[in-house]
């Protein structure tokens, strides 16, 4: 359990009414986040994402967010009103999505959207928040700042893409970032080096990391403590170094599922889902 927690979330649950009756995404989810880096994975579907927008209010109708508690450094999040939203978002608490191609605006300078995001939560005048643009765009190690602050998102490689996102997302200084997947669209050597600049930027704002991966072995080495999901509930929490020394059989499986490079050629083992581990309490 993180000590001073940032964010603490107790039994959320977030419901979607379809045609076919009621979806459970996110079932009776609990866990706290302080100034560290917590990784979350699963399959897809197990909610994941649908747990990070929940934090932000961004899931959409017919979805339904409840929970016993949903707080962040004494705000209750599920009573907040509109305005006490959108000084959160961004400012307190940001969100980087998966795929820069859909998130950045395709018309827009990459810079100007970058400066647009500090001008939204401070009282700057333009050149200011180009300057502090700038600045951002070369704290996330972008080469030629100033020419990519005039560059459009199909002008930017994917990398650069996430980069740009990851400094909109910085530049109010948030206290806690969300990164949904940053570096599932990218190839090996571009996700170490993004994954080298969160490190970097959350130990040196001292930020928390909710870092949400399908990644064992990537969450493993990233994070400080790891959070493993299975159909919208929570199945075990632990400390990434201890990984290994998992105890509740989905981790186990996930683990044993994974290829080893001195693992011989025995065909990888095949997960075996019980279903008793939907009604069992983390």
């Amino acid at each position: 359990m993180a000590e001073d927690p940032l964010l603490t979330i107790e039994d959320l649950r977030v419901d979607f009414e379809t045609t076919k009756g009621i979806v459970q995404a996110v079932r009776g989810v609990s866990f706290q986040v302080g100034r560290e880096k917590l990784g979350i994975v699963g399959e897809s579907g197990s909610g994941k994402s649908v747990t990070g927008r929940a934090i932000l209010g961004l899931v959409p109708p017919p979805g339904r967010v409840a929970a016993k508690r949903l707080d962040f450094e004494g705000t209750d999040l599920l009573s907040a009103d509109n305005r006490q939203m959108r000084e959160i978002r961004g400012r307190r608490i940001s969100m980087v999505m998966q795929d820069p191609k859909f998130s950045l605006n395709p018309v827009m300078k990459v810079g100007h959207q970058v400066a647009e995001a500090y001008r939204t939560h401070a009282r700057v005048a333009s050149g200011e928040a180009k300057r502090r643009a700038i600045e951002m765009l070369a704290a996330v190690r972008i080469r030629d700042p100033e020419r990519v602050f005039e560059a459009y998102p199909h002008e930017v490689s994917g990398g650069m893409g996430q980069r740009v996102m990851i400094a909109m997302m910085l530049i109010p200084d948030p206290d806690l970032l969300i990164a949904d997947e940053p570096t599932s669209a990218l190839d090996v050597t571009v996700q170490l080096q993004i994954l080298a600049i969160l490190d970097d930027l959350v130990s040196e704002r001292g930020m928390g990391l909710i870092f949400i991966s399908h990644d064992l072995n990537l969450v493993a080495s990233f994070c400080d403590r790891v959070m493993i999901m299975y159909a919208g509930q929570v199945m075990e929490i632990l400390d990434a170094r201890d990984l290994n020394q998992a105890k509740h059989p989905y981790t186990r499986g996930l683990l044993s599922c994974l290829p080893k490079i001195d693992g011989g050629h025995n065909d990888l083992a095949v997960l075996k889902r019980d279903p008793a581990w939907l009604e069992a309490k983390p």
